[in-house]
């Protein structure tokens, strides 16, 4: 490590994930000048809740990332470090990266997130890409564009339609932005960029295994939320479990639907470095106090989707980014003064600053429990906090730009498709 951090004579806390809860982390340990190495296999911070717009060519991929030694590069005390961790030894207190680089430390912080969960079938992954990271999303509007390019010089009309069907698996948020913002791309775009298809005719599927969409949501503003996703043209099916995907097909409740594109949005597990670890649960995920840290390992700590956290009634908490990132600030904040003044920390309390799902425009669903909102002003609501939340002034300003001229033209502009075409 480098001299002038080993001269702080400062516990070494090593976080593993700059997502929202390790930037958080590493933000404030930085900002007390204690020592800290934040470790990621990217070299940027992702705003995941708008990475649908990327892979539906509404946003490009600068627009939702930042460099993670730019968020950090003011706090000295900070290393950054690019690499993947592939052993933990929590008796010699060292973390191993995959290009053999050892990193010890005193204080272990994991915030990996979770990744896609194919339910056992990790086949389908290569037929229903899913949507984590900035590659992901790259390559799924790469999938989606091309195949309506496909459609435009095919000639037979049964292979036309294949190829102008998108399949959503999955009826949670995600899902439900994925579709509505596709059907969107079809009926308002690409209309006017192609000629011997009408892309305003292609068939959007949202298939949910569960009796409705947005379980998470109440009734009252997931049904909202289907009558807005039918009248985009989103065909949506309910109590429809997938039961196979293929090249260019899905079996789902019973029946063989021919697509262009599915895309994978059903569920998630956790990062496997919590197996890794030793103690995870079958999910994958780290059961843990509250204030965050593994009972049976001191001075280790996990955050985000990767965690089994409770809260003040022993519930577990859920897999959201707001969860994430108030995990980030607290842990930071209460290792810090237990460093620098030894105060033990209060118990981790989340406060829930609404759970939402956006479905076209002018159409967004917003639950904060004791008040929902839907419709135009649960919209612009949800992309005035969006815009808040981005990193930086610049993608503030220029994600804001792009939606007003989104909005009054109906025009995407990172239409690209960034991969070979096949022959």
């Amino acid at each position: 490590m480098p001299a002038a951090s080993e001269a702080l004579g400062q516990p070494r806390t090593v976080v593993v994930g700059a997502g929202f809860a390790g930037i958080e982390v590493a933000r404030a340990l930085g900002k007390a000048g204690l020592p800290v190495t934040i470790i990621d296999r990217q070299n940027h911070h992702l705003f995941q809740p708008l990475l649908y717009q990327v892979a539906t060519a509404a946003l490009s991929p600068a627009d939702i990332a930042e460099p993670i030694r730019k968020m950090l590069g003011r706090h000295a005390s900070v290393e950054v470090v690019l690499g993947a961790v592939t052993a933990i030894d929590t008796e010699i207190r060292k973390v191993t990266l995959a290009n053999g680089m050892a990193i010890s430390f005193n204080i272990l912080v994991l915030a990996t997130g979770a990744t896609h969960g194919y339910f056992g079938h990790e086949e389908w992954s290569g037929f229903a890409p899913g949507l984590k990271t900035i590659e992901d999303a790259r390559h799924i509007r790469s999938r989606l564009l091309l195949t309506f390019e496909k459609a435009e010089t095919c000639t037979d009309a049964a292979e036309q339609k294949r190829l102008m069907t998108i399949a959503i698996i999955g009826g949670g948020p995600t899902g439900v932005e994925l579709a509505g913002s596709i059907a969107e791309l079809a009926r308002y775009t690409l209309a006017r960029d192609f000629h011997r298809i009408r892309p305003q005719t292609a068939t959007v599927l949202l298939l949910e295994a569960g009796p409705r969409i947005l379980t998470a949501f109440p009734e009252s503003l997931a049904t909202y939320a289907q009558t807005k996703l039918k009248k985009l043209g989103v065909t949506v099916r309910t109590n429809c479990p997938v039961e196979r995907i293929e090249d260019g097909a899905i079996v789902a409740g019973g029946e063989r639907i021919g697509v262009g594109l599915a895309i994978w949005a059903a569920g998630v597990t956790a990062s496997p470095l919590g197996k890794v670890l030793g103690v995870a649960d079958r999910a994958g995920r780290i059961s843990v106090t509250r204030e965050l840290g593994v009972p049976q390992l001191e001075g280790i700590y996990v955050l985000g989707d990767l965690a089994l956290a409770p809260d003040e009634n022993g519930n577990p908490l859920p897999g959201l980014a707001q969860v994430a990132k108030q995990e980030g600030v607290y842990l930071g904040r209460a290792l810090a003064e237990r460093i620098l003044n030894g105060t033990a920390p209060k118990p981790f309390v989340f406060h829930n600053r609404g759970n939402t799902a956006i479905i076209g425009r002018h159409a967004a669903v917003f639950d904060f429990g004791w008040w929902r909102l839907k419709g135009w002003f649960a919209w612009g609501f949800w992309a005035v906090i969006h815009v808040y939340l981005l990193v930086g002034f610049q993608h503030r300003l220029m994600v804001a730009i792009q939606w007003l001229w989104r909005y009054l033209t109906y025009e995407r502009g990172a239409r690209l498709i960034a991969e070979n075409v096949e022959n």
